[in-house]
Parts: C-alpha cells; sequence; structure tokens
C-alpha cells in the first residue's frame, strides 16, 4: 500500500517519540483548532447550552488563543450573532479568566488601529463585540466610556456612526452602572447634532438613538433571557484601558511544542471534571432538567401572569401618536381621542401630546394647544396631567434641546393663556431666582412668558403675575430677600417684559432700591 513521504514521515517521528514528541503535539493541535472553530461557529442562542459543554470539554488553557481568534473572525463574518459569541466568551471567561483578557485586549487593539486607518468595518464589529461583553460583564464600563470618548472627542461620520450603534447596543447596561456619563454621553451628541459638522444620514441616527433612550432602551435589551448563562457574581471583570501598550500575544495562535505536555494535558482534565463533572455535563444541562422536573410539579398549581412588556402601554402610545397624525383639526382629534382613552389613561394622553408637540415645530403648537384645551374642559384629570406634564418637562429643561424647549413652553402659554389649567398648580414649581434656575429653564420660562403676553397682552399678563394668588406671585417673584426679588425683576425686563413689573405688590421703599436695577439687564443670562 502507498503512503504519502509527508504522512510515512510523521509516522516515523510519531513513533520515535509516542505521545510526548512534537509529531503528536501537532496533531492534537490541529485536531484542537478544528474542534474549537467548529463548536463556535455551530453556536446559536437556542443550542448555546449544548455547544458549550462540548466546547468545555476542549484543551481551553492550551487553545485559548485559537478561541480568542476564531470567536473575532466569526463575528466578523456574522455580526448579528454577536451577543451570541459574547454570551460563549463570558461563560468561558467564567471558568479561564486569561480567555477574556486576552480576547479583550485583542478587540481594543483592532478599535484602535480601525480608528486610526478609518476602517469602518473593523470598527464598527470590534465596537459591537465589546459593547457586548459589557453587558455580559467581561468588560468594564470604563472600557466602554474610553471607546465612546476616542470617537466622539472629533467627530466624523463613520466615527459618530459607531458610537451610535454602540450606545443604543449597551446603553441599557451602562445607564445602570454610570447614569452620569450616560447623560455626557448624549450631552456630546446632541452638541454635534447642533453643529451640524455630521452628514444628515448621520444626524438622523443620533435623532434615533435619542429616541431609544426616551424609550429607556425597551428593544436593546443589555442581555437577552436565553443568553444569561452567567451570575453576576461568578464573572470576572476585566479593565483594559485603550491608552495602554497592549500584548495580543499572536504566539498562542501557532503551534509549539511543550516539554510539559502530558502534565498540562493532566491538569486540564482535572479542570474540566471541576467544570463539568465526572458524567461530562455542566450545570446547564442539570438546570433544563431541573426546569422540566419542575414544569410537572407546577402544574397543579395557580399562576398568576403578569405582563411585564408593557405591549397594552405601547399600544395605546401607538394609537394615539396614529389618531394624532392622521386627524385635521384639534377638535376632530379630540373626539376620537376621547372614545379611545379609558379611565386612569388620561396622564399618558397627556403626555403623548406633550410628547409629540416636542417633537414638532415651534409653529405648529396651536394645534396641541387647542387639542389640549378640548381635553381639559373635560375633566380635571385632564388638567392634572398636563400639571405633572409640566413640572416634569421643567425638571428637565436641561436634557431638552433649544427647540423641544420652545415647543413645549409654547403648549403650556396657550394652556394657561385660556386658563385651561390652573396657574398655581402649574407655575408653583417655578421659582425664578438664580440658584434655582438653569440657563435652559430660564430659556424655557422666558419663551412661555413672551407667547402668554402675545396672547394676553402686557397689563393683562401683569395682572395675573401679580394677582391675589399668593402662589403665583411668591414663585415669580420671590420676596424672601433683596437678592432674589432683584434677580426675578431684573429677568423678566431683560426679556423685554418690564410691564409686568409696574405694579408689583409692597412697599414703595423696597420697589425704590429695586428699580433702578432695571438698567442692568445684562447681569442676568437668558
Amino acid at each position: 500500500m502507498y503512503v504519502p513521504p509527508p504522512r510515512a514521515a510523521a509516522a516515523a517521528e510519531y513513533a520515535a517519540g509516542g505521545k510526548t514528541g512534537p509529531a503528536y503535539q501537532r496533531q492534537t493541535w490541529d485536531a484542537l483548532r478544528r474542534s474549537i472553530t467548529g463548536h463556535v461557529n455551530k453556536a446559536t442562542a437556542a443550542n448555546i447550552r449544548h455547544v458549550l459543554p462540548e466546547l468545555l470539554a476542549e484543551n481551553l488553557v492550551r487553545g485559548r488563543g485559537l478561541l480568542c481568534r476564531a470567536l473575532l473572525r466569526s463575528q466578523v463574518a456574522c455580526p448579528a450573532f454577536t451577543d451570541v459569541f459574547a454570551a460563549v466568551a463570558a461563560v468561558v471567561n467564567s471558568k479561564i479568566p486569561d480567555v477574556g483578557r486576552i480576547l479583550l485586549v485583542r478587540l481594543v487593539i483592532r478599535l484602535r488601529r480601525g480608528h486610526a486607518t478609518g476602517d469602518k468595518p473593523q470598527l464598527a464589529a470590534a465596537a459591537r463585540f465589546v459593547a457586548h461583553l459589557v453587558n455580559q460583564g467581561v468588560a468594564h464600563e470604563l472600557l466602554a466610556l474610553e471607546l465612546l470618548e476616542m470617537l466622539l472627542a472629533e467627530p466624523t461620520d463613520d466615527g459618530v456612526e459607531v458610537a451610535v450603534g454602540f450606545v443604543a447596543e449597551c446603553g441599557a447596561a451602562l445607564s445602570e452602572g454610570c447614569p452620569r456619563a450616560v447623560d455626557a454621553v448624549f450631552d456630546r451628541l446632541r452638541s454635534i447634532l447642533v453643529d451640524g459638522g455630521v452628514d444628515k444620514r448621520v444626524g438622523f441616527l443620533i435623532e434615533g438613538v435619542f429616541a431609544v433612550r426616551r424609550a429607556r432602551f425597551r428593544g436593546h435589551p443589555p442581555v437577552r433571557p436565553e443568553l444569561d448563562l452567567v451570575e453576576q457574581d461568578d464573572q470576572f471583570t476585566h479593565q483594559v484601558e485603550i491608552s495602554l501598550q497592549l500584548d495580543p500575544e499572536t504566539h498562542l495562535d501557532v503551534f509549539t511544542p511543550s516539554a510539559t505536555f502530558l502534565q498540562d494535558e493532566t491538569a486540564y482534565d482535572d479542570l474540566k471534571r471541576s467544570i463539568l463533572g465526572d458524567d461530562g455535563h455542566d450545570d446547564y444541562d442539570e438546570y433544563d432538567a431541573e426546569s422540566e422536573c419542575e414544569d410537572g410539579d407546577d402544574e397543579d398549581m395557580d399562576v398568576t401572569i403578569k405582563d411585564e412588556t408593557e405591549t397594552n402601554l405601547i399600544g395605546l402610545r401607538r394609537t394615539i401618536y396614529l389618531t394624532i397624525m392622521s386627524s385635521a383639526g384639534a377638535e376632530e382629534a379630540g373626539h376620537k381621542l376621547l372614545s379611545i382613552v379609558r379611565p386612569g389613561q388620561e396622564a399618558e394622553l397627556c403626555a403623548m401630546i406633550v410628547e409629540c408637540c416636542k417633537q414638532e415645530r415651534a409653529s405648529k403648537t396651536r394645534f396641541y394647544g387647542q387639542l389640549g384645551q378640548r381635553l381639559c374642559r373635560v375633566g380635571r384629570a385632564y388638567q392634572a396631567g398636563f400639571e405633572a406634564c409640566f413640572a416634569r418637562c421643567y425638571a428637565a429643561a436641561h436634557r431638552m434641546g433649544t427647540d423641544e424647549l420652545r415647543a413645549a413652553a409654547g403648549l403650556f402659554a396657550q394652556l394657561l393663556a385660556a386658563d385651561a389649567v390652573p396657574w398655581g398648580g402649574v407655575l408653583g414649581g417655578v421659582r425664578v431666582t438664580e440658584e434655582d434656575t438653569t440657563s435652559s429653564s430660564r430659556i424655557f420660562i422666558k419663551t412661555l412668558f413672551q407667547e402668554m403676553a402675545e396672547q394676553l397682552g402686557v397689563r393683562v399678563l401683569g395682572r395675573r403675575m401679580n394677582g391675589d394668588d399668593p402662589v403665583v406671585r411668591d414663585a415669580l417673584f420671590p420676596r424672601d430677600s433683596a437678592k432674589n426679588a432683584r434677580f426675578a425683576i431684573d429677568f423678566f425686563t431683560a426679556i423685554g417684559l418690564e410691564g409686568v413689573t409696574l405694579n408689583l405688590p409692597g412697599s414703595s421703599c423696597c420697589l425704590k432700591v429695586i428699580h433702578p436695577l432695571l438698567l442692568h439687564p445684562h447681569e442676568i443670562s437668558v
């Protein structure tokens, strides 16, 4: 029988060296590489619990470099399965932490290389993998924040697009771990959008991620239930810095003979038994078996199912939005909405009207103001709903864009001018002082009262602001100190509403002290 020379030479070398010779080690290395690659390629969310025991049965200490290379190659070839590959890496990292560290180091090197060379596909794939590793707890949140800082420091179309996708993937996890940092990231994205230095398509992507955030990342959960395989206490979290010099340890990807080959194999067999057990099955199979047994025991028990997906609420919001957009006028929209909304859903309807108004131009707020007046005439529940919406908008003014501030202020100005909502309930939470206002809230108040002055006139507005309601008067013109009173008067003078300050109740000596400061409106930043 003919034997090819290379095989004959390998057989002779194996016969000379046995299981400790380089030939046998090379054969086991090739078999290990093929096995790891095959297990990684066939992993899906449906069969991952069955693939993981087979993967952990291989010597992953020896093949840790091969596993990292297989995960990176498979993820680049099929980005849609990134969360599956991250789940595989998370499970292996909980047993062999060195795998997670090497994988993160290689991803960081790819991120730096892709950002430096402008290789968008490589940069996007690596960023997506890092995002899911952050969700799984393998990577620390600081790595995600460093990556966003690198992408948004000098914004380009590709960099901002990758950053938007990255925030959408791991924004929910970052919001739980470091909410202030997430606020800073979205402030940076807002400034990029306002500056207009990126392409229009990228601007639409930024607006889309803001919508995802407003929905609390409802469509982008950190980890799918079928991929949540590692307890948080069992996970090893690695902190890798982008700015440091890193070693990818590529020598682990190539075969190198070892003098302690048999001892290493024996040591991994012991580790494998501790991970999988003597019967070769790990905790995931035991979990499935226990679940099947428990299903049989719970058949006779009464189970109360509670919908936590908010499907009905999402459907209500969609119906309200479509009804508003398809109505020709405010009366038609109000008639349709009153037939849709059930008792107890008034606050949600008011919130949706305010949200829709904020997305429109300021010139189109008249429609929403008329719609709000129509609803407020129906019952007190709608008035309370708009009062709560005003409080939320005023408290979150620093997170809203200028157009959103002006649109929302125009809506509430129409409601107040028409007495659709009580002035004390709405304006009672506004305190015009230097300490209680910000630049954003002052823009909101400025637009609100300028709109009311156009509709009511300065004289009527002044009488309403300085009327008999102490809640409104003390909120708009605080008299607890001369500094606060001076600030309020200077504020309304600076925005062109000096007439509302002329009939302030109080002693003439106090007004003599305050009124000369009207000559210096530049001291207030509106």
